[in-house]
């Protein structure tokens, strides 16, 4: 069935049809539909936390905790909303969402658009899904990377009663500069600050939220090492490898491959897991490692979970193949 919804939904526009998707998916978990769905229960410890298998969804797809319920209902292990920004902003101009379906790929400049925290509270406040929740948090556009520790700290402390656990999102190539904070002396101090916001919630409100950190597919082999050694000293929970990445290795003959925007999808596999490889290496068992990027099918999440990923995130993959995919993957012994 999916493979007819498929066809019909990539007759429309990308982000038209990435609506309609989740709209039906929505009336489908109202009217039951979903509850016929068998899901696989593969329990994973995993920053203290324990997911129901290792098959989760990214960030991007519910921005806004809108369909949380009807996405869980699918049989992910767990879910992970936004980006979720301070204040509500738009994005980038459309058109902003291009398909690569001949190279399995999607090509987004989408800008951290979102209703930002307030809403999302409010969603999140309704749902009824009890299982793992990550909250993906950013930076507003306008905000200076000076300045940038005062919006994730807003967004951890308005976010945490919610969360299983907070990522903390510095990788997209769509918010200018954002890239940056990967750099040391930002990294340091913005890691520091999230570490002290963590421990007074601890403290305070008896509830240790998990910090993950999301980074980069193109990061130098030096420049990653840097990263991971800062991400050791200050003691963050996970790592979730990677975004989305601006290379264009693999899709050179698509006529979208000069658009801007981060790429996902099958053309990141290998980068994909080589970057997991070199994380392993420094980080060991110390921090576990989120792979997200190319997980397209089974052998690319066996692939990553052998270069030592913990758990894996599905997006892409999700759109091109379906439901379906879930139950495979979480199926990987």
């Amino acid at each position: 069935m999916y493979t007819l919804f498929k066809k019909l939904l990539f007759q429309l526009d990308p982000e038209v049809s990435h609506t309609c998707a989740m709209r039906a998916l929505q009336l489908a978990y109202q009217c039951g539909l979903s509850r016929c769905i068998s899901s696989v229960k593969q329990p994973q410890t995993v920053m203290g936390l324990t997911f129901a298998n290792r098959i989760g969804l990214a960030a991007g797809l519910d921005k806004n905790a809108d369909y949380v319920d009807a996405l869980a209902a699918l049989g992910f292990g767990f879910i992970e909303i936004g980006t979720v920004t301070p204040r509500p902003q738009i994005g980038n101009p459309k058109p902003r969402l291009f398909r690569l379906a001949r190279e399995e790929a999607i090509i987004n400049r989408m800008g951290f658009n979102n209703k930002g925290v307030d809403y999302v509270k409010e969603r999140l406040q309704k749902t009824h899904y009890r299982g793992v929740l990550g909250v993906n948090i950013g930076k507003n556009k306008e905000t200076p990377n000076e300045r940038a520790i005062d919006d994730y700290l807003i967004g951890f402390r308005e976010l945490w009663p919610y969360a299983s656990y907070i990522t903390i999102n510095i990788s997209s190539p769509n918010t200018p500069g954002l890239r940056d904070l990967q750099q040391n002396h930002f990294l340091s101090d913005l890691l520091g600050a999230m570490k002290k916001e963590q421990e007074l919630i601890a403290k305070n409100h008896q509830k240790y939220v998990p910090l993950a950190v999301k980074i980069a597919p193109d990061l130098s082999a030096e420049a990653l090492d840097e990263l991971s050694q800062i991400i050791l000293q200050q003691k963050i929970d996970a790592v979730i490898a990677t975004n989305t990445t601006i290379s264009r290795k693999g899709v050179e003959q698509s006529p979208h491959a000069q658009e801007a925007g981060g790429l996902s999808g099958a053309p990141l596999d290998a980068r994909n897991t080589e970057v997991i490889r070199q994380l392993y290496a420094v980080l060991q068992n110390k921090i576990p490692i989120i792979a997200v990027g190319g997980v397209m099918n089974e052998k690319s999440a066996h692939d990553k979970l052998q270069a030592g990923a913990s758990l894996l995130q599905i997006y892409t993959g999700f759109i091109y193949h379906g439901p379906g995919l879930i139950k495979r993957l979480a199926s990987i012994k």
